[in-house]
């Protein structure tokens, strides 16, 4: 699942930060870059993947269509297609939940 990247300020980032931040294989973003054409990261002269902050949550919505909800990838590229901003909204809600409920256990543990 994806860490919070919002304390990390870097304009580029590489498939191996991008995998680790996502916990999946490099080999995993690589295919997701074919399936979803909303991935369109850059390339360096040496042919590196560069991912930009959009590029992120690009994957943290296709992320949470596949691997959270469980939809196929014909599935998810549909439901980007139909409706993309429902999907990043509903990303927005659980990011903040999941924040809200990593914060109150902490607390209760002070306790």
């Amino acid at each position: 699942m994806l860490k919070r990247t919002d304390r990390i300020e870097k304009v580029y980032y590489t498939i191996g930060e991008v995998a680790e931040l996502f916990e999946v294989n490099t080999s995993l973003i690589r295919f997701w870059e074919k399936e979803f054409d909303i991935l369109k990261p850059q390339k360096n002269k040496k042919g590196n993947r560069l991912f930009t902050k959009p590029d992120l949550n690009n994957l943290r919505i296709i992320y949470h269509l596949v691997k959270e909800r469980g939809y196929t990838l014909h599935g998810a590229r549909e439901k980007l297609k139909q409706n993309k901003e429902d999907v990043e909204k509903n990303v927005e809600i659980i990011d903040s939940l999941q924040h809200i409920k990593s914060f109150l256990l902490e607390l209760k543990e002070e306790l």
